[in-house]
């Protein structure tokens, strides 16, 4: 029986550019899709929001806007997946200021940095709620 030579794990210094690298992107993408700002935001208030599949391709896709769990649902699925074109079109700036001290906790560390960075006045009214 033969043993093949095992490589080598990578050096620490490699994966942690390889990492880095990829947080860059990943933060990339989502800085692309941020507004210019949150007044473009002019989402409905109220209603049955239908996502298209390229947001919610899985699970929920219809979303009552009178519950406060399928907003905040909304919103979540929305920062996430949503497109740049998607977000004025489904997310409303007095509701996402209203909502953000909660649903920051709810997005991860990724999107809630990309828009409190973005937008300081999300990260003011995180402050102003502790």
């Amino acid at each position: 029986m033969s043993i093949s030579p095992r490589q080598p794990p990578p050096a620490p210094s490699d994966l942690s550019d390889a990492v880095a690298e990829d947080l860059a992107l990943y933060l990339e993408k989502f800085r692309r899709r941020l507004p210019q700002s949150l007044e473009q935001l002019r989402g409905p208030m109220e209603g049955v929001v239908e996502l298209p599949l390229h947001v919610a391709w899985s699970g929920m896709t219809s979303y009552d806007l009178g519950k406060p769990r399928q907003r905040m649902g909304l919103y979540r699925t929305v920062l996430h997946e949503g497109l740049h074109d998607d977000l004025p079109r489904f997310l409303n700036r007095d509701l996402l200021l209203q909502m953000w001290p909660v649903l920051r906790t709810l997005v991860g560390r990724t999107v809630r940095s990309v828009w409190e960075e973005g937008f300081p006045q999300l990260a003011a009214r995180s402050r102003a709620a502790a």
